[in-house]
């Protein structure tokens, strides 16, 4: 998490982790396909709300909150623990390491659950096919309730076997300095000046440019975090 949850759980658990994950900004697990911004849906996820005094209720888009919860109420039916669970996306977090709400839509509305089993094996979820991070989140909690639903027919070993697919590769390397990273020298950068260097090498190292990669874009959202911080431009 953030601050003192960057660890996967809580940081009493910290010292029992191999690697860190960061809940901000995300971190998109190593080797996995990204959605080209021109395949990107609009979700369908939404929640029933009752008006006040009516007897009818309808259908509303889902919250960045509701969806963070389906997540978790979903490893908490598979025996998961919040402690063992880190929900990594690029909304900035409340104070308890989660998404927090109202914040600015960010380009990238991927979405990533890790967490650790039971059997001590870590695992990841990750989905970026919508235009919104609220209905990725929705996305990976439909997808955990019908993999669920294999064992509740009796396929515990076929869950087992299929969860091995969802099988989190080690947490990425500690981060350069982020002056490295974003091409500056000594000199203290303004907020316009960050950006727009973000922007600029964002260009290139975007998935979808050649000569790009997960890798790259995710160490210069790191960076960019790392430097927001130190400035105070966040």
């Amino acid at each position: 998490m953030a601050g003192n949850r960057e660890a996967l759980g809580h940081p009493s658990r910290r010292s029992r982790r191999e690697g860190m994950i960061a809940a901000y900004p995300l971190q998109w697990p190593a080797g996995w396909p990204r959605t080209a911004a021109g395949a990107l849906q609009h979700g369908r996820f939404g929640t029933k709300r009752q008006p006040k005094g009516a007897s009818w209720s309808m259908m509303v888009d889902i919250t960045l909150a509701q969806a963070t919860q389906r997540v978790l109420d979903e490893l908490a039916r598979m025996g998961i623990g919040r402690d063992d669970v880190v929900i990594s996306t690029n909304v900035k977090l409340r104070l308890d390491g989660l998404p927090r709400s109202g914040e600015r839509a960010p380009a990238d509305a991927g979405a990533a659950a890790y967490w650790q089993a039971r059997n001590g094996d870590r695992r990841v979820m990750a989905i970026d096919q919508y235009h919104k991070v609220e209905d990725n989140l929705a996305a990976i909690a439909a997808t955990l309730d019908a993999m669920r639903a294999i064992e509740r027919h009796g396929g515990a070993r076929v869950l087992e076997r299929a969860f091995t697919g969802f099988t989190a590769l080690p947490a990425p390397t500690a981060a350069k300095y982020w002056r490295e990273v974003m091409l500056f020298s000594a000199a203290t950068p303004t907020r316009d000046q960050l950006r727009q260097r973000y922007r600029e090498l964002a260009r290139n190292r975007h998935p979808d440019r050649d000569g790009g990669s997960d890798a790259a874009m995710s160490e210069l959202n790191v960076a960019m975090a790392a430097a927001e911080k130190e400035l105070g431009h966040a």
